[in-house]
């Protein structure tokens, strides 16, 4: 079965569905899906996990026994 085939077949179900409740718990795991976690993050934390990404791609990396130092 192909996407596109279950997505009919999972359209036909909510159809159906007469419990309100449920199509409510449904309709809010469909909305948490959407959300980016990206998005949710401010300005600055975006940024430091670019720069984060930037110094790995980069080939620093800090050992986790010395960052728990680090942090500690």
């Amino acid at each position: 079965m192909n996407i596109q085939t279950s997505k009919i077949e999972l359209v036909k179900m909510i159809l159906n569905i007469e419990n309100d409740k449920f199509i409510e718990k449904i309709t809010e795991f469909i909305q948490k899906e959407k959300i980016d976690f990206w998005n949710e993050l401010s300005l600055s934390e975006q940024k430091e996990i670019q720069k984060g990404i930037k110094e790995l791609n980069k080939g620093k990396r800090v050992e986790y026994s010395d960052f728990l130092k680090k942090i500690s």
